[in-house]
């Protein structure tokens, strides 16, 4: 039997942000990694994946709940984790084998070891002879195996990885993964288990054992998945691509959210994802010229596609009404269809219908404006009401779609220079 290596026990996160009170971003997460897993963590942009991976490496401090490593509760830093940032995060100053054994400053070790480690390390990433050289004459992929050597220097028992791949091009990249997926599988390297941070499911398929897919708003574990296929994996088999798709369908089907009850504190505002009705449309269009039924995993792969840009897409395309999803597979609606093949003024009125709908919020607003004398109202206004729910970023971004949305279904108007919202009649309002 396996050995346990890191136990999440119940693990929340809160942030006290202004105007919010605390903002809830991880919600009981529970999960057990044994010795000789390679674990992917999947979910929505924003969904916490990171933060999570922190916790784990204990640079952020849990609200709620425990992380244990080899069974013993983890307070500071986790002495048995080593981590790869997505950035790289070198220093342009340092050469290569400075950086590497940058990795070993905090152990008590005499100065001929940790040498000998920082080489050890660099021959094994396949940068022999790049000792001297420093990150400004590197490549984006040289420079992460860098990063990736000044972790396993410190010989941890779990590497950490955040994104590793997403800063490189897709050729270096998969260079890179096949690298260390190699030396991974013949045990060349010390570390006992993997956990990475990633936002391509296709990614997670191809190196890992399982996959933990997470919610948003908090995030939860909604799916753990055992992928138990051999390496190295074809991504054409059929056993390849079911895995895919599967992780695709749940990816991309819509979380109920809870129904208020009596006696409850007042409702949040909804969250929407932040898609441009330009590129709905065209999302749209691109379904319908593709036939009844689209595979999403091979859309993604047809038009290189990164999976945190293309999912709120797709849950925007279900939140209209415009499509469905079944086991990976997106199909447009009946009220899909005829937005598709509408004219442009047809397509207005379609999306109006829709978006007063499904989107109550913007109803509201144009109530608002109603109820003003002179049709106007400032967009501070709204930033202030949507900052008690979302922070002050968030806020700007969830009113610049939302105003977005109401523009283009001609429901109510916006000034950029005076940042005011209005309703539209034949003599538009003077702005003061």
């Amino acid at each position: 039997m396996e050995k346990t290596l890191i136990e999440l026990r119940h693990i929340s996160k809160r942030y006290d942000l202004p105007n919010q009170g605390n903002v809830r971003i991880l919600e009981d997460i529970s999960i057990s990694i044994k010795e000789g897993e390679l674990i992917s963590i999947l979910g929505p942009s924003g969904s916490g994946k990171s933060t999570l991976l922190r916790i784990i490496a204990g640079l952020v401090s849990p609200s709620e709940g425990s992380v244990l490593y080899n069974g013993k509760q983890i307070v500071g830093t986790n002495p048995g984790v080593g981590m790869v940032f997505q950035s790289f995060a070198l220093f342009p100053w340092l050469t290569v084998l400075e950086n590497v054994k940058l990795g070993l400053d905090n152990r008590p070790l005499r100065e001929d070891e940790k040498m000998r480690r920082a080489l050890s390390a660099i021959d094994m990433i396949g940068l022999d002879g790049f000792e001297g050289a420093y990150p400004k004459e590197l490549s984006g992929g040289m420079r992460q195996r860098v990063g990736i050597g000044r972790a396993l220097v410190m010989e941890p028992d779990i590497l950490l990885m955040d994104e590793p791949f997403s800063a490189l091009d897709v050729l270096t990249a998969e260079n890179l993964k096949r690298d260390l997926l190699e030396l991974w599988i013949e045990k060349k390297i010390p570390t006992k288990s993997i956990i990475m941070v990633t936002h391509s499911i296709e990614e997670a398929v191809y190196m890992s054992d399982r996959a933990i897919i997470l919610s948003r708003d908090p995030a939860r574990v909604i799916s753990d998945i055992s992928i138990p296929m051999p390496h190295w994996r074809d991504k054409t088999e059929f056993q390849f691509t079911e895995f895919v798709d599967q992780i695709y369908s749940i990816m991309t089907k819509r979380e109920v959210k809870p129904v208020n009850v009596p006696g409850e504190a007042k409702k949040k505002i909804e969250k929407f994802p932040e898609v441009p009705a330009g590129a709905l449309t065209g999302f749209i269009e691109l379904i319908d010229d593709l036939g009844n039924t689209v595979d999403l995993y091979k859309l993604a792969d047809q038009f290189n596609l990164y999976l945190e840009d293309f999912l709120p897409i797709v849950e925007t395309a279900q939140i209209f009404g415009f499509a469905t999803i079944r086991q990976g597979d997106i199909d447009l609606t009946d009220i899909g269809h005829q937005f598709a093949d509408a004219s442009v003024l047809e397509r207005k009125e379609i999306f109006k219908a829709q978006v007063q709908k499904y989107v109550p919020i913007i109803e509201k607003i144009v109530r608002i404006l109603r109820s003003k004398s002179n049709n106007k109202m400032e967009r501070e206004f709204f930033v202030e009401i949507f900052e008690k729910h979302f922070g002050t970023i968030e806020a700007d971004h969830q009113l610049d779609i939302l105003i977005d949305w109401g523009r283009y279904a001609e429901l109510f108007a916006y000034d950029e220079e005076a940042k005011v919202l209005y309703l539209e009649s034949e003599t538009a309002p003077v702005l003061e």
